[in-house]
């Protein structure tokens, strides 16, 4: 391999003799950056690993421990616990199906591992598989969604007041090879991230914002859980917030305040009903006014409606004729 040949080269050999150009469609000397010249001029081994990858793969072929032809591939001790695992099934045969074949479920897959190396092809599943009991093991990951509470978490908002705020989160894992490789253990590291994600989102908001742009809150949160965990292998698929829970005194002070908004909301709401009810009053006096009739009908109705209640009052009614002496005339009929 490239790199095994620039790993034999002499240890006191120059950059330019490893990397120069050649008849081979290298690049020439001149092309490599003069700061990796001469940092870099010494030996191989010694070439440390900060570049980037489409860099150190340039210079020196992809990343090999020297010495080892393929340190992807299994060695001598592997093929002959391979061999030996797989002469144990066939002289144990039929007994050795009972080990060797496995089941997963259709929201299932099963992630194997042969000798502590991931198998190649990825996640098995759903259906029947087979493993190699000595040597191989295997974890079966469900793809369904899964709900948890977060636990209520003391959150300190931008205008200085704690609150208490729970939530509840879904996920669902989308990679199972990821998700078993990348991470310990995926379903309590999600857990603890969204405990620390509602802490930070919260603490960026007022007490109004928090309790009147939920749904914000939780769009806002679902995009963070959904980035950070997409690495493990897990799809944040719905955020919400269950509850906010006040302390008692700030309670009462809300509750006061929104009780005294009623009262003068209801007191300006009788104030205009007052003003509507004396301008109807006064255009039904001069209506009635201009007409003695009915100023008359108005009278007997009064009566009436008096007379028809349960009392001991004895009412005697008075022409409103009589009434007319005792009435000053005003300037118009003077006139």
């Amino acid at each position: 391999m490239f790199a095994l040949e620039l790993a034999s080269a002499p240890i006191n050999s120059s950059f330019s003799d490893r990397f120069g150009g050649g008849g081979n469609g290298d690049e020439p000397a001149s092309s490599i950056p003069s700061e990796f010249r001469s940092k870099y001029s010494t030996s191989f081994a010694d070439y440390p690993q900060p570049l980037s990858d489409p860099v150190r793969t340039r210079i020196w072929g992809p990343p090999v421990v020297r010495g080892s032809a393929d340190p992807g591939g299994p060695g001598i001790c592997a093929f002959i616990l391979t061999l030996f695992s797989f002469l144990l099934i066939l002289a144990t045969f039929p007994l050795s199906l009972c080990f060797s074949v496995k089941v997963v479920q259709e929201y299932e897959r099963a992630v194997i591992f042969r000798l502590g190396r991931l198998l190649k092809g990825g996640a098995r599943g759903p259906g029947i598989f087979f493993i190699v009991p000595c040597i191989d093991t295997y974890r079966k990951i469900d793809l369904r969604t899964v709900s948890f509470d977060v636990p209520p978490q003391e959150i300190l908002s931008r205008d200085s007041v704690t609150v208490a705020v729970d939530a509840v989160v879904y996920y669902r894992v989308h990679n199972p090879t990821i998700a078993v490789s990348n991470v310990e253990n995926f379903s309590h590291s999600t857990r603890l991230l969204a405990a620390t994600t509602l802490r930070n989102v919260l603490g960026t908001k007022n007490l109004a914002e928090v309790l009147s742009e939920r749904e914000t809150i939780s769009h806002t949160m679902q995009s963070s859980l959904d980035e950070a965990t997409d690495p493990w292998g897990v799809k944040v698929e719905r955020v919400e917030i269950k509850d906010v829970r006040l302390p008692v005194q700030l309670q009462r002070a809300m509750a006061a305040e929104a009780e005294a908004a009623r009262e003068a909301r209801a007191k300006v709401i009788a104030a205009e009903g007052e003003q509507k009810a004396s301008h109807a009053l006064r255009e039904a006096a001069e209506i009635i006014s201009e007409s003695p009739g009915a100023l008359q009908l108005r009278y007997l109705q009064t009566l009436n409606t008096i007379s028809a209640e349960k009392n001991s009052t004895i009412i005697f009614p008075l022409p409103i004729d009589i009434l007319k002496h005792f009435i000053k005339p005003d300037k118009k009929d003077k006139k």
